[in-house]
């Protein structure tokens, strides 16, 4: 009785929702979250290093030939997402996320072209981003073993075909149902990117527990969150793009703005409390100590990253 209490208080108040004052960041739409997911509820902490993270973005971004604008600060969201570790572990993250978000604005319908992704591969490094990319991965492989190498390569196949789905939509006029769709953009926004984790914080998860219900439903949860909070922010930059979990439940669900945004928020609210109930299920009993600790420091790190991410959506001139 009581869920459907707050099922039908929810519905009401859904077309109360307040959108972003005019030139606010659409973020803005995200706080909510802050009052009904506790691992929301308040900033993350900064690094103390924050500012030599920033420069060691930028110098390697110089190095590569990408651009690392400080408005933007990829290095602010590592920074919080890696708060409590070494700043190195940070500044690689941070390196791999400005390489990351230049992927993305290239294979943006009006610009990329797929065949970056076959670079990548073959190890080629005539475009910036395959040079940048070949960069990143002589240091971070070089910690792993062969098997985390072939996991990333299957993440780095997954975006490539994720990315072909969504521009042969385009093509064809077809939008994802709401059904295909969350599977959709868990490989958009880049399933390696969750993996880069272990290399960061030089660890390495064991291949039978990475395979393992818990932790398939964290990794899987983490990233659900961070890219429908992302959908959020990004959806007016995007111009009505159907590839967006907003106007999704806009054109599919005959919602309005307002209530299609509340109807999203529930849906990360609720894998916010996947997230949470995966983590504490974790065999972490099964493993030495060290091991243990070890994979507690990722978890920990994946934990961290819906409020790091929101924290870094609110400030970061990225979809202003």
């Amino acid at each position: 009785m009581l869920a459907t209490v707050r099922t039908a208080l929810r519905s009401a108040l859904a077309s109360m929702l307040p959108l972003p004052r005019r030139g606010g960041p659409a973020a803005q739409a995200l706080l909510p979250l802050t009052e009904r997911v506790p691992a929301m509820a308040a900033p993350c902490r900064m690094h103390p290093a924050v500012y030599a993270i920033e420069a060691a973005v930028i110098d390697w971004a110089r190095r590569t030939g990408l651009r690392a604008d400080p408005d933007v600060g990829y290095h602010r969201m590592a920074g919080r997402a890696f708060a409590e570790f070494d700043a190195a572990a940070a500044a690689l993250f941070a390196q791999w996320l400005t390489w990351l978000f230049h992927l993305d604005d290239e294979l943006d319908e009006r610009s990329g072209p797929l065949e970056v992704f076959h670079g990548m591969l073959k190890g080629a490094s005539r475009h910036p981003l395959e040079a940048a990319f070949a960069d990143l991965w002589r240091v971070t492989s070089a910690r792993m073993s062969d098997r985390w190498r072939a996991r990333f390569a299957v993440g780095l196949q997954r975006q490539y075909d994720a990315c072909r789905t969504e521009a042969e939509n385009r093509a064809a006029g077809r939008m994802p149902t709401l059904e295909e769709y969350p599977a959709l953009r868990r490989g958009t926004v880049g399933p390696y990117l969750y993996d880069l984790v272990e290399p960061c914080l030089r660890v390495e998860v064991p291949g039978w527990l990475h395979e393992s219900e818990p932790w398939q439903r964290l990794v899987n949860a983490c990233s659900d969150v961070t890219a429908w909070c992302n959908d959020v922010a990004s959806r007016p930059k995007e111009h009505g793009d159907a590839h967006n979990f907003v106007v999704l439940a806009m054109r599919q669900l005959g919602l309005g703005e307002r209530a299609a945004t509340a109807w999203v928020l529930d849906r990360i609210a609720a894998r916010c409390q996947d997230m949470s109930e995966a983590a504490r299920r974790l065999p972490l009993d099964d493993l030495e100590p060290k091991a243990a600790r070890d994979v507690s420091k990722v978890a920990c790190a994946y934990l961290a990253a819906p409020r790091a991410h929101l924290d870094w959506l609110l400030e970061s001139k990225r979809y202003a």
